[in-house]
């Protein structure tokens, strides 16, 4: 199967690969060089722009930043849904806002591309690992065609439901990991700064109640400036969510504002 992928970061660039150690023929492209070159050197085919990867894949995967870098890479005369022919399926990796979602739907689905929102959770560390986990939005049949290929970075591939469904279990996921991360911060620095080893305080919360993902290995776990800003657009656009449904979310309010602590 002839698939595409644009948006070599952290996180994309070993989904990329996965899929190249899979047997899948891959084009990908991103904006800076270094990827590119790391990629070509596992057997990726290199793209020139958003139309070179159209013309090539029956599925496009964009594993962008942010609603600008999607827009950029969808619309325009070089972007996917100008230059892809009718039957292609572009995901959307990227944890933008439904609207977005709806927004490049609209303008694909008329010349016969489906889109599907698919967001993910495990970050480098999964996508490494192959232990990625899918959220995805959209028609049911598009969602089997993808499986194989979602297949070569984690077996967990949740269906939500109708297109947008994805990105707003996402957002809700986000939502609660931030406060979890929160939690995690403020007893692991109560129980270490009252002389309590970290390792053997992270192994009481995890045999207890209180135990979380974000809390295992806590001292281990490396986020860094990128993902600080990853987490505050996301819980930005969880918090216009809930704003939107009329629901109060004090807890990802005050995780926003305590990110530069609990993500070091």
């Amino acid at each position: 199967m002839k698939t595409g992928f644009i948006g070599l970061g952290m996180q994309g660039k070993y989904l990329a690969i996965n899929l190249v150690e899979a047997g899948f023929d891959l084009m990908v492209f991103d904006t800076l060089p270094e990827p590119l070159e790391e990629l070509a050197a596992v057997g990726a085919k290199i793209a020139k722009s958003c139309a070179d990867i159209a013309a090539h894949a029956e599925i496009i995967q964009v594993c962008v930043l942010d609603d600008a870098q999607v827009e950029a890479v969808m619309l325009g005369p070089d972007g996917l849904i100008e230059n892809a022919a009718a039957g292609t399926i572009i995901v959307l990796h990227s944890t933008i806002e439904p609207a977005t979602v709806d927004r490049m739907a609209n303008q694909a689905t008329p010349r016969g591309i489906e889109v599907l929102d698919a967001p993910v959770s495990g970050s480098e560390m999964g996508a490494k690992s192959k232990t990625m986990s899918y959220m995805i939005g959209g028609l049911a049949a598009a969602v089997d065609k993808c499986r194989p290929v979602f297949e070569t970075s984690g077996q967990k591939i949740q269906h939500v439901g109708y297109l947008g469904a994805g990105i707003r279990a996402k957002l809700a996921h986000q939502i609660i990991i931030s406060i979890n991360m929160m939690a995690a911060y403020e007893g692991m620095r109560v129980g270490v700064e009252a002389g309590v080893d970290a390792k053997i305080l992270e192994k009481v919360i995890n045999e207890g109640m209180a135990q979380s993902r974000m809390a295992d290995n806590w001292s281990d776990l490396a986020f860094g400036p990128h993902s600080r800003k990853v987490f505050y657009k996301d819980l930005q656009l969880g918090l216009k969510l809930a704003n939107e449904l009329g629901i109060s979310a004090p807890g990802a309010g005050l995780a926003q504002q305590m990110l530069d602590k609990i993500v070091p």
